[in-house]
């Protein structure tokens, strides 16, 4: 799991913002896709494309001038699809103060040099911490399959 991990930084501008003076938040779905993917590019050594994004909880608002760091990380596989969870903190780097703002899970499918979907590597969770992030992923996933059903 720690192979696919993916960091992005970026300071929020006034371009960000929405009416109220936050950071809108399609730009940070925006941003939580982009690293999503690359978390899953790095996985796979593939192209990839969203499949499914899971509910957005906005738990605090990001301001501008803040900066927005995405972790994400690869955290169960099937045949072709990959599901990422991305974590999202504002940092005020100021004072450094950190606010987790949202978990988001996303789910890519690897594409082959046709644009069709092709069979990706299976992620090896390494200790217990991923293993339980692993089986949660696994349970998550058999849910989306049941809703589609």
């Amino acid at each position: 799991m720690r192979a696919s991990h993916m960091t992005i930084a970026q300071m929020m501008h006034p371009e960000h913002a929405n009416a109220l003076g936050n950071v809108h938040g399609g730009w940070i779905m925006k941003l939580v896709d982009e690293a999503g993917a690359l978390a899953c590019m790095r996985h796979c050594n593939r192209r990839v494309v969203t499949v499914e994004i899971d509910s957005m909880v906005f738990r605090q608002p990001i301001h501008v001038g803040d900066l927005v760091i995405l972790d994400a990380d690869v955290t169960y596989t099937g045949h072709t699809s990959m599901e990422v969870e991305v974590q999202v903190v504002a940092e005020n780097p100021v004072s450094g103060e950190r606010t987790h703002t949202n978990t988001a899970y996303l789910v890519f499918v690897a594409l082959d040099e046709d644009g069709k979907p092709t069979p990706v590597r299976p992620v090896v969770p390494e200790n217990p911490a991923e293993k339980a992030r692993n089986a949660a992923a696994r349970a998550r996933q058999e849910r989306r399959l049941a809703l589609r059903s």
